[in-house]
């Protein structure tokens, strides 16, 4: 199950300017794929895979016994923005209301002047048309940016990702969600010594139980299950 997945856990500078499909995994996008087949093929297909949350990086030493570090989307969106704030590059935010994206903006333009930014909040539907997926290709391939950045949440925007992937006239695409909302300010991260102790995850749930709540609480017992599941059976295999 989770040992299927090919996590990347080295220093994110290692990343070239190949054209590259970035994902993160944590628990519950590891429970989603169980059930979704195609979110599965999309994160098992992405040239890199990040482990965004403490969850897999107790998981994955824990089963194989092998130290990893967790790299958010967070960590990977800064790291993009710095890069290309250096090389004076471009990137393309894909996802979220208008309101947040010129926040994003706003915020951009103020730490990184030298990036180009262009944006496109697609029709807030559960499945997209196929004008509608026509459209936003268009949109960013009309740009060229360095980076897309697809903010749609979990697992709508790694299946659009990959799907259309091989369309997309880009260098990186990374699926970073709730970053959009985060960097906005539109929602609040947790601090930083709760995120370095490994509780952004109940940071979560307190400030937003009734969305959360079935996530972390029935979720998180889901994950475990299945991480002692796969344990047991790598012991018997032996």
């Amino acid at each position: 199950m989770l040992t299927r997945f090919q996590i990347f856990d080295k220093e994110l500078e290692i990343l070239t300017d190949e054209k590259t499909l970035i994902n993160t995994i944590n628990a519950h996008s590891l429970n989603v794929s169980q059930k979704d087949e195609l979110f599965k093929k999309a994160l098992q297909n992405s040239d890199v895979l990040i482990p965004d949350g403490i969850s897999i990086v107790w998981a994955i030493r824990f089963l194989t016994g092998e130290k990893i570090k967790k790299i958010a989307g967070a960590d990977l969106f800064f790291f993009e923005m710095q890069r290309l704030e250096k090389k004076g590059g471009t990137c393309f935010f894909l996802g979220s209301t208008d309101e947040t994206l010129s926040k994003i903006i706003m915020r951009s333009k103020r730490e990184y002047p030298n990036v180009q930014i262009q944006t496109y909040s697609p029709p807030y539907k559960s499945e997209f048309s196929s004008e509608d997926n026509i459209r936003m290709i268009k949109e960013i391939n009309a740009f060229k940016p360095d980076v897309l950045f697809v903010g749609m949440t979990a697992p709508k925007q790694e299946k659009w990702a990959y799907t259309h992937f091989e369309k997309l006239k880009t260098k990186h695409v990374c699926s970073i969600g709730a970053v959009f909302d985060f960097y906005a300010g539109t929602v609040t991260r947790a601090p930083n010594w709760m995120i370095r102790i490994g509780l952004e995850w109940f940071y979560r749930l307190v400030k937003e139980p009734k969305r959360m709540w079935r996530r972390y609480l029935i979720g998180n017992t889901i994950f475990v299950l299945q991480i002692l599941r796969e344990k047991y059976l790598q012991t018997n295999r032996k």
